[in-house]
């Protein structure tokens, strides 16, 4: 069978691939907090197909995968993986159910709350920027070590949570909150190529990261931006500064994490559990 016809059958669901038997191991593995809003790691033999409920994954030559579980994801995910040397496995993969917090910010800029009409199409422009450069599917594989914290600070908001801006309900909040005094630096926490570097009205400096594999993070509110759409940046590199700009109360990172359009939630990828202190 040729690689190409595998992928068919992968993309359409048609690969029949029983539970191995007793004793015996799956040769693939999925590592992560697996819970909800976050982002599994997968490896598999080198030369390995992929799909996650049927679709494709891309692969890296050494056998690693990556996909994400919805902030809000209740279904089991179905990896299916076909053998460079015939035979494949099948497991499915349900996320663990997550409390999210309600939070009230006030003090916020009401004209970000409430934009005003005028404004509105550059909102929606903005966002269509974002939603495109999410869909890239690229090579990359350093994020596989983990992420790094990009800033140094206190963690002042955290992934999920409901938000209520200026006793308004909004959308929740998708990201993870660095408060820091303005100019710290911030770091890529990974290899990657910039996709997005511009200043937006509700995100104000916008910096957006594509570590490969449909992976990506994004950093809001910067005061100053160091790169530019295109530029390669490895893990430590600066690539902005803390900032107020946009919806924002003080000068803070706002910090978040994709893959492709699924949000997650970056503090569950990286190497230690909260940013280190300034």
């Amino acid at each position: 069978m040729t690689v190409l016809h595998r992928r068919g059958l992968l993309a359409a669901g048609l690969v029949c691939l029983a539970a191995p038997a007793r004793g015996q191991a799956v040769r693939f593995s999925v590592s992560g907090s697996l819970e909800q809003g976050s982002l599994a790691l997968g490896a598999a033999p080198p030369g390995s197909l992929v799909a996650l409920d049927g679709r494709p994954l891309s692969v890296t030559a050494e056998g690693r995968f990556a996909f994400g579980f919805g902030p809000d994801q209740t279904s089991t995910s179905l990896i299916s993986v076909a053998y460079p040397d015939g035979g494949g496995d099948s497991r499915g993969f349900t996320p663990t159910p997550r409390h999210y917090e309600v939070q009230r910010v006030e003090g916020l800029p009401q004209n970000t709350v409430t934009p005003p009409p005028e404004v509105t199409a550059r909102i929606e422009r903005e966002a269509a920027a974002i939603y495109l450069a999410r869909l890239r599917d690229t090579v990359g594989s350093d994020f596989f070590g983990g992420f790094d914290w990009p800033a140094r600070g206190i963690l002042s908001g955290v992934f999920g949570s409901r938000r209520i801006d200026n006793g308004v309900a909004m959308a929740p909040h998708y990201g993870v909150d660095i408060a820091a005094p303005e100019g710290t630096p911030i770091f890529a926490p990974a290899d990657g190529v910039v996709s997005l570097s511009d200043d937006h009205y509700l995100n104000g400096g916008l910096i957006l990261l594509d570590h490969g594999r449909g992976v990506s993070t994004a950093y809001l509110h910067q005061s100053r931006r160091l790169v530019r759409a295109g530029d390669r940046v490895r893990r430590g590199q600066e690539i902005g500064r803390v900032g107020a700009t946009g919806r924002a109360t003080g000068p803070h990172l706002h910090w978040a994490m994709s893959w492709f359009e699924t949000r997650l939630d970056p503090s569950r990828s990286t190497r230690k559990a909260a940013p280190a202190p300034l």
